[in-house]
């Protein structure tokens, strides 16, 4: 916890830090109204059987059911496209304009909304994707596509027609395509991912600002421990203490603030700018 004013420390940090990466997870963007999909909300009913996420956004399933999965998803993808970017995503793109080259933004929220806020897709690594784009299941091409924008957002009980099914083929070679994310059964990589440009860029990091998220994942994870192992501090924000405010503590100069993302990245903003 903190035990000293940030108005002191936290504009004595930026001024030191010649590398500052934020990570952001599922806490930034629920105060948009996006749910986890870890809980209740999250489960996909197949005639009888309700699966959780762990079992329905897998290759596996994909291979099994792939017009389930995308209906997962499109579904998803209705609930991103219609929630709007909060004070935490805006706070985001201001910093990133304050700090310039200094700058850099790990996310593991595929809803698109720090690009709609105005970060810069050269400065935002995109870690599980973008559930606003696809790309061809059987890898003829690493390129990704956008989603056709007049495929319309469905209901949990929708059915897609043919025509959408047809939007959904890969122009290259007109395979079915899925949806650019990493599902729970894939492992990260560089050209989808920025596996290795994201663990190079946590080497040169000495200011790690970890938001809305509780390190269940392996990326981010590493992320931190390369920046703790280096030197550098962390300061975890998020609203309950769990794994990465543990870090936090361990570092020189890091702390935990128990906080909401938009209110403490508001603040940075502010004591930035004064």
């Amino acid at each position: 916890m903190i035990d000293w004013p940030i108005e002191t420390r936290i504009p004595r940090l930026f001024e030191i830090a010649s590398r500052v990466t934020f990570l952001t997870g599922a806490g930034v963007s629920a105060e948009s109204g996006i749910p986890t999909f870890r809980g209740p909300e999250g489960y996909w009913r197949i005639g009888s059987v309700n699966y959780q996420p762990q079992e329905i956004a897998t290759f596996a399933m994909f291979q099994k059911m792939p017009r389930e999965v995308w209906k997962w998803y499109l579904y998803r993808r209705g609930v991103c496209r219609t929630a709007a970017p909060n004070g935490g995503h805006l706070a985001l793109a201001k910093l990133e304009e304050i700090l310039g080259d200094r700058f850099h933004l790990v996310t593991q929220n595929v809803d698109g909304l720090h690009l709609r806020a105005g970060n810069s897709l050269s400065k935002t690594f995109q870690i599980h994707g973008n559930i606003n784009y696809m790309r061809c299941s059987a890898a003829c091409t690493t390129d990704v596509f956008p989603i056709p924008g007049k495929i319309p957002a469905i209901s949990r009980d929708d059915s897609p027609s043919e025509w959408v099914w047809q939007q959904l083929k890969c122009p290259h070679c007109g395979e079915r395509t899925r949806p650019h994310v990493l599902l729970w059964d894939e492992t990260y990589n560089e050209a989808y991912y920025h596996l290795q440009s994201t663990l190079a860029l946590s080497r040169q990091t000495d200011l790690l600002i970890i938001i809305g998220t509780e390190g269940a994942t392996n990326l981010p994870n590493r992320m931190a421990r390369q920046v703790a192992a280096s030197g550098g501090a962390i300061i975890d924000i998020n609203i309950r203490r769990n794994l990465f405010s543990d870090m936090a503590l361990t570092t020189p100069r890091g702390f935990f603030w128990e906080c909401t993302s938009s209110d403490a990245l508001s603040k940075i903003v502010g004591l930035l700018e004064t």
